[in-house]
């Protein structure tokens, strides 16, 4: 039988990540999971440990950083975007979840994302161990489309775990992805976004098995907001890979999250990007 709260609460986020400019109060809120709104408030609550004026503010706040680091829009044009009443208050509440104004945000994350014409320079290291790494199983969601995007697929996949009491049996948030943003299409790129999970757990049907291989990996640890990724992303597969003579093994890299947004500071979040290293190693 379909967990019809389930259903209710992956509409309502699918909603807010596509509508983030839109109504998203309570009321409305409470129209997309077709329940009373004093109802819907504390099932909402019970069942992810956070209202739904803290998932909208969360979720505003995640597309708006971003937009910052990774369009070209002015800053009152992604205020508007991510629902922000105006610039002022944009600025007012972005800074009080991130530390920095929007106008230093964007700037801090783009020195993590120099033009090609300065990769010539010095570039930020992070720190990277090779490890043996087991086999890993996930119950994941896939998503289609652009990689900042893909938190919808996240919220999504929590929104199963929570109505069907299935978080005692989580290991942790842990996203793959297939594609290089750099040479594929936005439209073409994947990633399976999901939680590990053990042999024995039963799978949703809402969700996909995916498997990942164990083996030698080179994991890179990293710790600030997840638009600031793909800086490290660069460094692992260049300056890197060039400096230790490692090749990738023809499979994805992929990420684990140490710690959560809902929970934990943007500068403090902590996530490990995971490249699987080819036998023997050398170029």
């Amino acid at each position: 039988m379909a967990n019809t709260y389930e259903d209710r609460m992956r509409r309502v986020i699918q909603h807010i990540f596509d509508n983030p400019a839109g109504d998203l109060s309570l009321d409305a809120l409470a129209d997309v999971a077709a329940m009373s709104r004093f109802h819907w408030h504390r099932v909402y609550h019970a069942m992810t440990g956070e209202t739904c004026a803290q998932a909208v503010r969360r979720v505003r706040a995640h597309r708006a950083a971003c937009w910052l680091v990774q369009s070209d829009w002015p800053i009152e044009v992604i205020a508007t975007k991510a629902g922000y009443d105006n610039t002022q208050s944009f600025a007012r509440l972005f800074r009080k979840r991130f530390g920095m104004t929007p106008a230093a945000f964007r700037a801090a994350g783009r020195a993590g994302h120099p033009d090609f014409e300065l990769r010539k320079g010095p570039r930020h290291m992070f720190p990277v161990e090779i490890k043996e790494l087991p086999e890993r199983r996930l119950a994941a969601l896939r998503h289609t489309g652009a990689y900042p995007e893909s938190g919808r697929a996240y919220e999504q996949v929590a929104a199963v775990f929570s109505a069907n009491n299935l978080w005692p049996q989580a290991r942790g948030m842990v996203g793959v992805y297939y594609d290089d943003p750099e040479s594929t299409p936005e439209a073409d790129l994947t990633a399976d976004c999901g939680v590990e999970v053990a042999e024995a757990f039963e799978m949703p049907e809402a969700l996909s098995d995916v498997r990942l291989t164990g083996g030698s990996y080179a994991v890179l640890m990293f710790k600030g907001p997840y638009s600031g990724l793909k800086s490290a992303y660069d460094y692992l597969y260049g300056p890197w890979l060039a400096e230790t003579g490692k090749d990738p093994a023809d499979a994805p890299s992929y990420e684990r999250y140490l710690n959560s947004p809902t929970d934990t500071a943007p500068a403090d979040l902590v996530t490990e990007i995971c490249m699987p290293l080819a036998k023997g190693g050398t170029a």
